[in-house]
């Protein structure tokens, strides 16, 4: 979230989108059907039935291209699967169409507008990401256990190895005593306590702080500090790949672990920017060159001290130990400059972040360059070529070197209606700072920081093997 003087912008987190919690706006009306209507001719839900026109689904879309066909794919396929079971078709909500702020991603501010539509003449809130993957009658029989008259909170859970900065440090003496929802597996909300967390964010508006783990966040304001229900475990929601034999029993599974969309993105139609300072030099620089930078065909460090030996480069920008706007910009203005090769896409890391690229190059093909793309999350940003060109365009600047450059290019961005594009494949964190269950269904693509860990063998363990891109170039050129 963001102070109240700077509400209507993003937030991206030193590398990547700490997204701000806004305030819903008034649904759109002509992005989709009127939920009052659906809803005017229903009478309130039956105490002993489910009718599946009494479960909401909300889709956790985003506004780029490829995400509102990922998101349209899954609402398709509900819709069918209903028209199958000869069941009237539940209502199905896709989050970015709902207001033209973005800070509906949050989910919190959503429960109002969510109460207002659906309070009376539903029972359940059921959220899905666009790679979940629904059997609707057997998510049916799961709702059907619990009595939707009470405040339920379902999902998969997962919890907390050790104590970690993501989560604040939160429950460090039994970092497992909390437990909180996996998404990817969809996780719902009886309506009951959908009405109930209005109340209070109505009596007590949602304060203004940062979102970093949106899942272990909303699972924290339910539960407050022990007067709202805790999560209750579904073995039914699962985040199996759908083709699995274990997947026969769940109500949910996931689509694929990474996405596939064709012919990797070329190296050389990337350029690297890794942001240092002279002090990292000589110990966070040569990891950079041992793992992934080998990979990258076009690549630039930038610091404050030009060192032949790397080589770095000086921006003529002082370091500084706040934020870094001032170098990020320079690095925008070098990219669009002649110093450097003409690439669609921009890439920038910190110095201490791990990442694959040839999952990036995986990963980017489900995105058109020509498109206004800002790609991430928190620790690693891919920009496209027309989203540099926009954004200097507009005269957004720095008003100090030292400025966050997540909040001013969070602004920015949010000036042009620009939408920030979320991939939790991105990690801000060192893999020990995840559930491992979380991490179990994902090919993550980068992780961050060096502390109390060996980053390179972190990085053999979980980046280096890349047998799902080569079997994605494989399928693609047999497809061609």
């Amino acid at each position: 979230m963001l102070s109240k003087n700077s509400q209507n912008g993003y937030s991206v987190a030193r590398y990547f989108l700490l997204w701000s919690l806004v305030p819903l706006i008034t649904a759109k009306g002509n992005d989709m059907e009127s939920p009052t209507k659906i809803h005017d001719a229903e009478k309130p839900p039956s105490e002993t039935q489910l009718d599946l026109r009494e479960v909401v689904f909300v889709i956790q879309s985003q506004r780029n291209s490829f995400h509102v066909q990922q998101a349209e794919n899954l609402r398709k396929d509900l819709l069918l699967q209903a028209q199958a079971l000869q069941e009237s078709p539940p209502v199905i909500l896709l989050l970015h169409t709902l207001t033209d702020n973005e800070g509906d991603w949050s989910i919190l501010p959503l429960l109002p507008f969510l109460s207002s539509q659906f309070g009376k003449n539903s029972s359940w809130i059921m959220f899905l990401e666009e790679d979940t993957r629904v059997k609707l009658h057997k998510l049916h029989e799961v709702l059907k256990k619990f009595d939707r008259r009470k405040e339920w909170f379902l999902g998969k859970p997962l919890h907390d190895e050790e104590s970690t900065i993501i989560h604040h440090y939160a429950f460090s003496e039994n970092p497992a005593a909390f437990e909180y929802p996996d998404f990817s597996a969809g996780w719902a909300l009886s309506i009951s306590l959908v009405n109930s967390l209005t109340s209070k964010i109505e009596e007590e508006p949602l304060k203004s702080d940062f979102t970093i783990d949106l899942k272990h966040e909303v699972a924290l304001y339910i539960w407050e500090d022990g007067k709202g229900p805790r999560l209750t475990g579904v073995p039914e929601l699962c985040t199996f790949p759908e083709h699995k034999p274990r997947a026969q029993y769940c109500a949910t599974t996931v689509s694929s672990h990474s996405p596939v969309c064709g012919q990797p993105v070329k190296s050389d139609n990337i350029f690297v920017a890794v942001k240092t300072c002279k002090k990292f030099h000589s110990d966070r620089v040569p990891v950079v060159k041992k793992t992934w930078a080998k990979r990258a065909s076009l690549l630039e460090y930038y610091s404050d001290y030009a060192d032949p030996s790397i080589p770095t480069i000086d921006l003529g920008v002082p370091n500084t130990e706040r934020g870094h706007c001032g170098k990020t910009f320079a690095i925008l203005r070098r990219f669009l400059s002649s110093h450097v090769l003409k690439t669609d896409w921009l890439l920038i890391v910190d110095d201490d972040t791990l990442i694959s690229l040839p999952r990036l190059q995986a990963l980017l093909s489900c995105y058109d360059s020509s498109e206004l793309v800002c790609l991430g999350e928190r620790y690693g940003m891919v920009f496209s070529r027309e989203a540099v060109v926009q954004l200097l365009a507009s005269g957004c600047k720095c008003y100090s070197n030292d400025a966050p450059d997540d909040m001013v290019l969070g602004m920015c961005l949010n000036a042009l209606r620009v939408p920030v594009t979320h991939s939790p494949l991105f990690h801000q964190a060192r893999p020990e700072d995840y559930a491992k269950e979380f991490l179990a269904h994902q090919t993550p693509i980068s992780f961050h920081k060096h502390w109390n860990i060996d980053p390179v063998a972190v990085f053999n363990k979980w980046l280096l093997n890349d047998k799902h891109t080569e079997g994605l170039q494989k399928s693609t050129k047999e497809e061609l």
